[in-house]
């Protein structure tokens, strides 16, 4: 099925990318890193300069070299990096000059939020392998963020999971010459091979976002694909060993709450009860490498809210990210190109266990999981009532030559007489130092409850081409009718029955001697078709980015689609019909104050209206949209975020609106000390129905207050109260029952009083 047309697409766009591909090497850099006989200090640097005593007992770093906006000129701003190491930690620390210390960035804020500050960061690949590494960035007031950087992250480019997360210790200050940063990195936080000598790669960072300036230690350029093959070598690392490390992290949450229960025998009704759990998780470290995680009772109580997005007059599911921190470390293990391991898919697990790690060029992931929630809310009489769901995940991978991989998955998903078996083999190959590829081979085995089977397949193939200037992306996705993942997640591209390509294409410019650091042209395009050859989806898009100085950006993207619906696609719908819509997007964003910063979306055009009035059919509709995101520091220690979405159709032969939807968040964060910290925050979505559509007016407001206090990320306290409202009423029914009705009113839906507490336990 991908033969049939794409490969000309392919072969052009690959024509356009191998002629203007640079075949460099970065130039390999070296440090040598020295014993220190004692802790290093920030009284060590006073005046910007290492005292007589400790100058010699560090490793000196400098000459930093700008990736962005210049690549490959020095940095702008000096920087030093000093080096040492002793039997229990990585010492590393930073001067950072400054001409105008005056406009650099230092907010205290909750640990990991640092994006909008000035940072410094060091990046370590203890396997010596140019795949993984772990990185620690800190803000001039010493706010933490820690990372593990993966190589093979978003088609080659690499990225960073933050939720890796780490106890160390940073202590800095503002001075009138920049300021000074001190970071401690226990050894037993990392993983690294047994050897009497260890060879690590390395590579430091400095960020000034006022300047929009990347600058790093060795040179990390725009034109080579991959970091961690640019990072410099470091050695001289001798007889250290990570130790017996063991993590018991015993957890207890107590909460009061009044909630609505709809389902409550004769009719609807409030539920105020108190409920206490108490659970453990626990981390073992085996054979240096190896991470063995077991949970019982898992601390899945969320003390962070998703974010906004719209949901009303969606065709396919919107995603929400993963919060949980039982999934959330080390998930990259488990993470292909088609999403076969959504983990909200398994969303009241009772006990887990867990294994990710590596050996050579072998590593490997497992998890066993049961899932309480399918058989919660079934009848009394169902014989799966209570029953728990039983998830079993394997990840099997090995690295070849330098940065490419291949490797296997394999998941089960049993529920009573109901099973998903899924099983992939991918791959991620390095052409050269620009080009990538990926490819993904899937078959699923499916029994649903009622007796039937299903089978299915999908096959995907992209080719990337990442570089200072030309980036390219061309995938390829064949999915048939019976394809079905449970676990999974499936976005328009990769549902079943589909096959197509979708590409794109950009070039950047990099004026000289201008306010303007660089400007975009883009193209992109997708064909989607059913297996039987007949076009569902074709979409369009010429784009083109503007940036400047203060991460300032301006965007303005038109795009022209083509959809059919078929009666598969659309209950009711007799036959397929086609639309052709198209919309213009524009929108600006900047941080080039350091009190305030903004963006701002609109959209305008035509939509089709998924949400007929019962009878109807979906037809197009005028579409607008606009999305404001407002970041507002009074003080350096209080931070809000206030974003506000709208979204409406109206009928294009002026009949009148058909919907509107409106939602605003507003989050309050004030940080006491680096562990003390309130958060409130306001969110209120409404949904008005007007003609044409099934939808009807709805309205919910919710207030979030929590008081956190963070040692590390896994002792905390946090005192929290919750309020939520809707448009509701409850009435009695003429045989005594009771039944839900929609208001114009607010009504207290649920409320709770909750304090949860964890500490971490290292014997």
């Amino acid at each position: 099925m991908l033969t049939r047309y794409p490969l000309k697409t392919i072969g052009f766009f690959a024509a356009i990318g191998v002629c203007t591909t640079a075949i460099a090497q970065a130039p390999v850099s070296n440090v040598d890193i020295p014993v220190i006989d004692r802790p290093p200090l920030l009284e060590d640097f006073t005046g910007m300069a290492p005292s007589a005593e400790i100058r010699d007992k560090m490793a000196l770093i400098t000459d930093f070299v700008q990736r962005v906006p210049d690549d490959g000129e020095p940095a702008s701003h000096r920087t030093e990096a000093y080096l040492a190491y002793d039997d229990r930690n990585i010492y590393a620390v930073f001067l950072a000059f400054d001409e105008q210390p005056e406009l650099v960035r230092a907010n205290l804020s909750p640990r990991e939020n640092v994006q909008d500050d000035d940072t410094v960061s060091i990046l370590i690949d203890t396997f010596n392998d140019q795949r993984t590494g772990y990185a620690f960035r800190s803000t001039p007031l010493g706010v933490q963020w820690d990372g593990r950087w993966n190589e093979a992250g978003e088609g080659g480019g690499g990225n960073f999971d933050s939720s890796y997360q780490a106890v160390w210790y940073t202590d800095a200050e503002l001075t009138e010459s920049g300021y000074i940063v001190l970071m401690t990195v226990p050894i037993r936080t990392l993983r690294f091979p047994e050897t009497g000598e260890q060879v690590w790669r390395v590579m430091l960072e400095r960020r000034i976002p006022r300047l929009s300036e990347q600058s790093f230690w060795p040179a990390y350029s725009n034109s080579i694909a991959g970091r961690l093959n640019q990072a410099a070598s470091l050695t001289g690392i001798r007889d250290v060993e990570p130790g017996r490390n063991i993590q018991l992290i015993p957890f207890a949450f107590v909460r009061d709450f009044d909630v609505l229960d709809a389902n409550s025998a004769g009719g609807p009704s409030f539920r105020r009860d108190t409920e206490d759990e108490f659970g453990i998780d626990a981390k073992f470290v085996l054979n240096d490498s190896f991470v063995l995680d077991a949970t019982y009772n898992p601390d899945f109580s969320q003390v962070e809210s998703n974010e906004p997005q719209i949901t009303v007059n969606q065709r396919f599911e919107v995603r929400f990210d993963e919060l949980r921190p039982f999934f959330l470390e080390n998930s990259d293990f488990f993470a292909t190109e088609s999403t076969l391991l959504f983990t909200r898919r398994i969303v009241d697990p009772e006990a887990g266990i867990r294994l990710t790690g590596k050996h050579g060029d072998w590593g490997v992931g497992t998890m066993l999981m049961n899932d309480e929630a399918p058989g919660l809310g079934r009848a009394p009489g169902d014989p799966l009532s209570g029953e728990a769901a039983d998830v079993r995940v394997v990840r099997l991978f090995r690295e070849i030559s330098d940065q490419s991989r291949v490797g296997l998955f394999y998941s089960e998903r049993d529920f009573g007489s109901a099973s998903n078996d899924v099983t992939s083999i991918d791959g991620h190959i390095v052409l050269t130092n620009n080009w990538s590829s990926d490819f993904q081979f899937v078959d699923t085995d499916t029994r649903r409850l009622s007796g039937e089977t299903l089978s299915g397949s999908q096959n995907n193939f992209r080719i990337d081409r990442r570089g200072r200037d030309v980036t390219m992306h061309i995938h390829a996705i064949d999915t048939s009718p019976g394809f079905r993942t449970d676990l999974g997640f499936l976005s328009r591209n990769y549902r079943p029955d589909t096959a197509g390509y979708h590409t794109n294409l950009s070039y950047s410019f990099w004026p000289e001697s201008s306010e303007l650091i660089r400007w975009t042209p883009r193209i992109a395009m997708i064909h989607n078709e059913d297996q039987n050859g007949l076009r569902i989806y074709s979409q369009w898009s010429p784009r083109v980015q503007w940036e400047w100085d203060g991460d300032t950006e301006l965007e303005i993207e038109y795009s022209t689609q083509k959809e059919r619906l078929r009666p598969q696609d659309f209950a009711g719908l007799p036959f397929n019909r086609d639309y052709e819509s198209e919309v213009l997007t524009a929108s600006f964003e900047t941080q080039s104050s350091p009190k305030i910063g903004y963006g701002i979306e609109f959209e305008t055009g035509t939509a089709i209206n998924l949400d007929p009035a019962d009878g109807m059919f979906p037809e197009l509709a005028d579409y607008r949209a606009a999305e404001l995101e407002l970041l507002w520091r009074p003080i350096d220690r209080l931070r809000v975020d206030t974003s506000y979405l709208h979204a409406q159709l109206d009928d294009r032969m002026g009949a009148g609106r058909i919907f509107t939807n409106d939602i605003i968040r507003s989050r309050w964060n004030y940080q006491f000390t680096k562990e003390l910290s309130l958060r409130f925050i306001f969110q209120q979505e409404e949904t008005d129905a007007g003609i044409m559509t099934s939808l009807e007016d709805e309205r919910n407001r919710n207030y979030d207050l929590l008081v956190r206090y963070v040692i590390n990320p896994w002792s905390a306290l946090y005192v929290g109260y919750n309020s939520n409202s809707s448009n509701f009423d409850i009435v009695e029914t003429e045989d005594g029952d009771t039944e839900l009705i929609m208001t114009n009113g607010l009504r207290r839906d649920g409320e709770q009083f909750f304090i949860k507490f964890s500490y971490l336990l290292q014997p």
